[in-house]
């Protein structure tokens, strides 16, 4: 069974840095993409980041560019999306999301991904 299991959500002032993990599981493909998603009150899912594990290549939502970094640890099966100099904005629920695929890029748009995890809470506030 395919599934995924984030962590690493928090409160954090503005100006910190928080890590999320996405541990995969249950696949049974070598290569996928992870897509990283962040959704707050009111507004869309939004896609933040995404790499694909047979290649590392990744995307970045313009308003993260800088700021947010995602990485891949193939040996845990585990992404990460490290989150520096964190704003306001970045207030919301995060998502972490694969789609089962090996070539080309990935992509920040929902309805590409097949699989989605829990969301962890982040909180940018002082």
């Amino acid at each position: 069974q395919l599934q995924l299991v984030v962590s690493g959500g928090g409160l954090v002032q503005p100006g910190g840095s928080l890590r999320l993990s996405c541990a995969a599981s249950g696949f049974t493909s070598a290569g996928y993409a992870i897509g990283w998603f962040r959704q707050a009150p009111g507004k869309e899912r939004e896609g933040v980041s995404c790499i694909l594990t047979s290649n590392s290549r990744t995307r970045y939502a313009d308003s993260v560019k800088g700021r947010f970094t995602i990485s891949r640890d193939n040996a845990k099966n585990t992404v990460y999306l490290q989150m520096n100099s964190l704003q306001s904005e970045d207030t919301g629920v995060y998502f972490c999301t694969a789609r089962v695929t090996y070539f080309g890029g990935c992509d920040l748009g929902p309805s590409w991904y097949s699989y989605w995890g829990q969301g962890t809470q982040v909180t940018v506030s002082s």
